[in-house]
């Protein structure tokens, strides 16, 4: 999440919501939970003036369902109250939202309750009567402030070993110029290329440049599930919705409020599922499955194909409307093939990661390795020649991994005598791969996707395109 933002559901008007003013200055979602109506709105009122968004609840009951519904950074909540005193919100409210940050108030006489608030993960208490409007924006402020440090420390370590989108390419310059630029908005960016040219890699470049980097990044592979199983996984679902739905479960695109939501192979989304995604991008609402309560999100999308969607609408495979809602700023990533200049830095930094991820942290390519790696056509792209390296390492002995390595794990010539790329066509050069790499492994087709370095999907579109 990020500071000040929240989902406006069919409840909020009736908890009351603060208007925030527009002075400038670091701004939550505040909720103010207490059951005396003049306490609500003095405090509202003295964190609306700090620019906070503030929405009020009468008690603890009223609290919680705002908390299942909405994203808040701050809670500050009365301790004694009816239905559900305050001990038991800051509970539930935080199973339901760990990252919650709650402040507690208790009256003079009961700090003992307040610490054992404490200990169940309260950030802080405040006496009432609270002393000035002052104390309680610091207090706010400070836990607003530990919300982010922690926020920015989740997005490092996501972020740790991740490789850069580019390494200096000039065939990447144009692309990382146009995805630094639509980052400082909010505009869904659709990316397109070949299987394995580093999409994701770009989806969490834009979302780290942009303003909501402290927030969530959400991906989902709209391939890999069902169409049952992919809607309540983007959307969620209520208790009793299906067979096994115990409890209520929150969808990736509610998980995603305030931050980013990256569609996978949209391409492969099936027709009634893009009628709902539709909807969710024209109004930014949809509903649980066996559910009836909308939910708002304030979320960026950004997808992604390695398909032709031009093709698919022709094909009615896929909605026009849809496409245009997702291609209001594409961005085509260049192969591996047009990028050969940063391969050898490139397979230096993905060397890296995977010796770390093997225990092997002192293993390092060698120059000619990293010359046999260039001269490779690629037609998996990133993903080939990272499982590639993750196969070569394997079998490495010692601190270095060389040509012999790659021969070894790869099947290539120790000299990795490919043809240069200028003799054959993208196509030509991919067909004669997906062959040798069937030839190998017997027809086998999910080892030979295996050893090219994408989906089984893609290798049956792809032995469907050429006929093999």
């Amino acid at each position: 999440m990020t500071a000040g933002r929240r989902k406006r559901g069919k409840d909020s008007a009736a908890a009351g919501t603060s208007r925030p003013s527009s002075e400038p200055g670091p701004r939550a979602a505040v909720l103010v939970v207490d059951d005396e109506a003049g306490v609500r709105s003095y405090l509202a009122d003295a964190l609306t003036s700090e620019g906070h968004e503030v929405a009020q609840a009468p008690d603890g009951a009223a609290a919680l369902a705002l908390v299942e519904q909405c994203c808040f950074q701050v809670m500050v909540t009365d301790l004694r109250m009816p239905k559900l005193d305050g001990m038991a919100l800051l509970e539930q409210a935080r199973a339901l939202s760990p990252e919650l940050e709650v402040i507690v108030l208790t009256a003079h006489g009961s700090v003992a309750s307040a610490v054992q608030a404490m200990k169940l993960g309260a950030f802080d208490y405040l006496q009432k009567p609270i002393s000035s409007p002052a104390e309680l924006r610091l207090l706010v402020a400070r836990a607003l402030e530990r919300y982010r440090l922690r926020a920015a420390q989740e997005e490092a370590a996501r972020h740790a070993g991740e490789p850069p989108l580019s390494h200096g390419s000039a065939a990447m310059d144009g692309v990382v110029a146009a995805l630094r630029k639509v980052a400082v908005t909010d505009a869904t960016v659709l990316l397109q290329g070949r299987s394995g040219t580093g999409k994701e890699v770009a989806a969490r470049a834009v979302h780290r440049w942009s303003r909501r980097a402290a927030g969530p990044f959400v991906a989902i592979n709209c391939a890999a599930l069902s169409e049952a199983l992919l809607e309540s996984e983007l959307f969620g679902h209520e208790r009793g919705a299906f067979t096994g739905a115990e409890a209520r479960r929150r969808g990736r695109v509610e998980l995603a409020d305030g931050g980013t939501c990256f569609l996978d192979e949209i391409g492969e989304l099936q027709p009634a599922l893009q009628a709902k995604l539709l909807r969710v991008l024209q109004e930014r609402q949809f509903e649980r499955v066996g559910g009836n309560q909308t939910v708002r999100c304030n979320v960026r999308w950004i997808a992604a194909t390695n398909r032709d969607l031009s093709e698919r609408m022709e094909e009615g495979a896929f909605r026009e409307d849809l496409y245009h809602r997702l291609a209001v700023f594409p961005v085509t990533l260049p192969p591996l093939a047009e990028r050969r200049d940063e391969i050898p830095q490139l397979a230096r930094t993905l060397m890296a990661g995977i010796a770390s991820e093997l225990g092997r942290p002192g293993l390092v390519l060698t120059d000619e390795a990293c010359g046999v790696l260039t001269r490779r056509s690629w037609p998996g792209n990133v993903r080939q020649l990272r499982n590639t390296l993750e196969r070569a390492a394997i079998v490495a002995e010692g601190g270095e991994l060389g040509a012999d390595d790659l021969a070894l794990a790869a099947g290539i010539a120790a000299g990795g005598a490919t043809e240069p790329a200028s003799v054959l066509t993208m196509e030509e050069a991919e067909r004669q791969a997906i062959q040798r790499a069937l030839s190998h492994h017997d027809g086998n087709r999910r080892r030979a996707a295996e050893h090219l370095g994408i989906g089984l999907r893609t290798l049956y579109d792809k032995l469907k395109r050429y006929d093999l």
